[in-house]
């Protein structure tokens, strides 16, 4: 499944590092941060779909503190 979600991310090197992050996490296939329209993209299988964006945001909070993603 892949599913975007608008997010806030303050520039495009912070959108990279939350990129990385957040394609280092189990289960996600693939991830993209666009910064110009501040929207990011994750793909990764149907089973367990939402845990996995859950632990990607958390991941990207890690890198990025400031980054915010709307989930619901």
């Amino acid at each position: 499944m892949k599913k975007k979600f608008n997010c806030e991310v303050d520039c495009a090197n912070c959108a990279a590092k939350v990129e990385e992050a957040m394609k280092k996490v189990p289960g996600v296939i693939n991830a993209s941060v666009n910064f110009l329209t501040q929207k990011a993209l994750i793909e990764a299988a149907d089973e367990g779909f939402d845990a996995v964006v859950q632990a990607a945001y958390q991941a990207a909070k890690h890198v990025e503190d400031e980054f915010t993603m709307e989930i619901a």
